[in-house]
């Protein structure tokens, strides 16, 4: 006759023999939890009052700047830290900016060119890396190598050969020259590659073997399996892109073709003072990355958190 080890706290229900190490997997996602300074109160209090510090001091410059942006010049150029200007608060800085600038066009052709790198580099660096990761053929391993090896080269150094050739194909002053030196991203390459290099063979060989062909398989199985890693790219990519002003400043004169940093960057005062507008700048340059991100917070962690160079 066999018997139930029942639980104390919890009479008639027998106690769970389930390691804890599997019940802390099945509880956080299929994620093994490792406690950083341990489980006590103590322990938790000062995680929390580490988190709130790394937070303050993340958020003070950028609280500073947006007081800045409500300044005016003479305040915002004035020597001292004070939070609360002497002449009050003002939106001058942002009236300038909107009367002398052409913002609705310059976002838009931010949108346009961040959406369009960022689908080209994806679909680019994907297929290059699937390549390298499940095809086999001669100097396959130098010519991953020198890709690899390009990630060390400082983009300046491309920007004279970059803005010659676009000059030589007639590409100056269009969005195909803003846009296509971008699509290019070795370390987009390298780290889908090692994600591929994670995925199971047998997945492939068992559509292979019901018909489907080389484009079908990558298509159809090792891009729906990807798609942690794919959002993390297409998120480093967009953001990178966004920001990014060297480039779109040399490849671009006209005014309509500008991008959101590039185009403020053009706004001035004829008081010669810029500290108010260019912290009113860069909040306008910011704004809508913030606001993506509020609204796609949990996928924006959840792709970055899950996602590594050894496929977890």
């Amino acid at each position: 006759m066999t018997t139930q080890t029942l639980s104390p706290r919890t009479p008639g229900k027998p106690r769970s023999t389930m390691p804890r190490e599997v019940v802390r997997r099945r509880r956080y996602g299929g994620h093994a939890w490792h406690p950083t300074l341990g489980t006590g109160f103590l322990p938790r209090v000062l995680t929390l009052l580490a988190l709130a510090l790394m937070a303050v001091v993340w958020l003070v410059p950028f609280g500073w700047g947006v007081d800045t942006s409500f300044k005016s010049e003479v305040d915002a150029s004035a020597s001292g830290a004070d939070w609360i200007p002497k002449a009050g608060f003002t939106l001058d800085a942002y009236r300038t900016i909107f009367g002398q600038g052409n913002l609705p066009v310059w976002a838009l052709n931010s949108i346009v060119i961040a959406v369009c790198v960022t689908a080209l580099t994806v679909a680019v660096s994907a297929m290059a890396a699937y390549a390298f990761s499940r095809t086999l053929f001669r100097g396959r391993r130098v010519l991953f190598a020198l890709i690899v090896a390009s990630v060390m080269v400082p983009p300046q150094i491309l920007i004279v050969p970059l803005f010659r050739q676009m000059l030589a194909m007639n590409l100056v002053d269009t969005y195909a020259a803003v846009i296509l030196p971008q699509v290019v991203a070795p370390a987009m390459v390298f780290i889908l590659k090692k994600f591929f290099d994670g995925i199971p063979r047998e997945l492939e060989e068992a559509a292979r073997i019901d018909g489907a062909g080389s484009f079908r398989v990558f298509w159809s199985v090792v891009m729906p399996l990807s798609r942690p890693i794919l959002a993390a790219v297409a998120i480093f990519v967009f953001i990178n892109t966004w920001n990014n002003f060297l480039w779109p400043f040399i490849s671009t004169s006209d005014p309509q073709l500008m991008t959101l940093p590039v185009g403020l960057s053009t706004v001035k005062d004829s008081t010669g003072l810029r500290n108010a507008q260019e912290s009113a700048a860069s909040i306008l340059g910011s704004l809508p990355l913030l606001i993506i991100f509020m609204l796609f917070q949990r996928q924006i962690v959840k792709s970055v958190a899950t996602t590594g160079l050894g496929g977890q």
